[in-house]
Parts: C-alpha cells; structure tokens; sequence
C-alpha cells in the first residue's frame, strides 16, 4: 500500500489558495477602478442664468405637457400683492381681477398670506412650460419664477428637442446626482 505525502498535497493547497487569493484581490481592484472610471450619469437641465423666456420649453420638448415646469424659489420671493408673475405686467386696469392672471392654464395659486402679501405655488402637472410668468417674474419682479426640467417627468433624450432650438443655449448636460440650477440671491445680483 502506498502512502501519499501529506505535505505535498499542503504545499498544493497552499499554493492554490494563495494563487486564488490574488485572483480575487485583482479582480476586486479591477472592479473598483472600473467603477471609478465610468463617466457619471448626466441629465438635462436648464440654466437659469441663460433662459431667454422664449416659450419653446412648451411645444418643443417630446412630451405633452413638457417635462419643464416652473418652480418658484420661495427664498427670493417677495410675496407682492401684484405678482408680475402671476398677473398681467401691464393689465388694462391695475387690480387683482382674474382676468389680468398671466397664466394660460391657472397652475400658479394664489393664496393671501397676510395683506399685503400673498405666496404664490405652481400646480406643476397644469404648467405648460411656457414661460409666460417666468418672464414677468424677471422683467418686473425679483425673478423668483424659473423654468426647470422635471426629471420625474423627462425621459432624458439622447438629444433634447428643447435644447436643439432654444436660442439662449440654456440647455446643458448635469451630474443626475445634482440635477437642479436654482438661482439664489448671491448669484442672482
């Protein structure tokens, strides 16, 4: 009867799990440098210091309604009674009448807070995109209204059909983890 050499099959052990052991450390490093070196995810957005109100966010973008809604950056807001945002800029008669609302659709609320300040929200799924209070906001007010892409809403064109007509070049490519361009004061001045 033969005997086997008990320290030979040790050696191979050890010899095998060594070699199994870099195999695995080298394929975990690989991983993570992979990991490291894929290009981070970018969505659309819209930078606020570039948009020219041009109304284009409303008919060009593939959805209907747009994937753009505005937003209203509460910090800024100035609560006006006569919000050039949400009325007229020049209406017919200098009142708070419906029918100098700028709005097409009704999606900014107009609540009174305390007189003579109102807060202003935007009913997001009756925004249109359109711009119209956006570009009151700014021309006459504090520019607290901007046009944003709504990523729960946009399906991330390879090419957005919004940025391949705006004329301000608005449209750029943003890290999805950061996906917002909010104005802030600092940066608005």
């Amino acid at each position: 009867m033969a005997e086997s050499k008990p320290s030979a099959t040790r050696r191979q052990f050890f010899r095998d799990g060594l070699r199994g052991a870099l195999l695995f450390g080298l394929g975990a490093v690989t991983t993570l440098f992979a990991r490291h070196s894929q290009p981070k995810k970018l969505v659309w957005q819209i930078d606020p210091a570039k948009c020219v109100m041009c109304t284009n966010c409303a008919t060009q973008c593939v959805l209907q309604p747009s994937a753009v809604k505005c937003v209203q950056i509460y910090p800024i807001c100035g609560y006006c009674k006569l919000c050039t945002g949400y009325f007229e800029p020049q209406p017919n008669a200098l009142n708070t009448g419906a029918e100098n609302q700028l709005c097409p659709t009704g999606a900014i609320k107009r609540t009174a807070l305390e007189d003579p300040y109102y807060d202003y929200t935007i009913d997001e799924p009756l925004c249109i995109g359109c711009a119209k209070c956006v570009k009151g906001c700014v021309l006459f007010g504090n520019g607290s209204f901007q046009l944003q892409v709504r990523h729960d809403r946009c399906v991330n064109c390879n090419e957005c059909s919004i940025a391949v007509v705006c004329p301000g070049q608005a449209f750029k490519r943003v890290p999805a983890d950061q996906p917002y361009l909010l104005k802030d004061r600092e940066r608005q001045g």
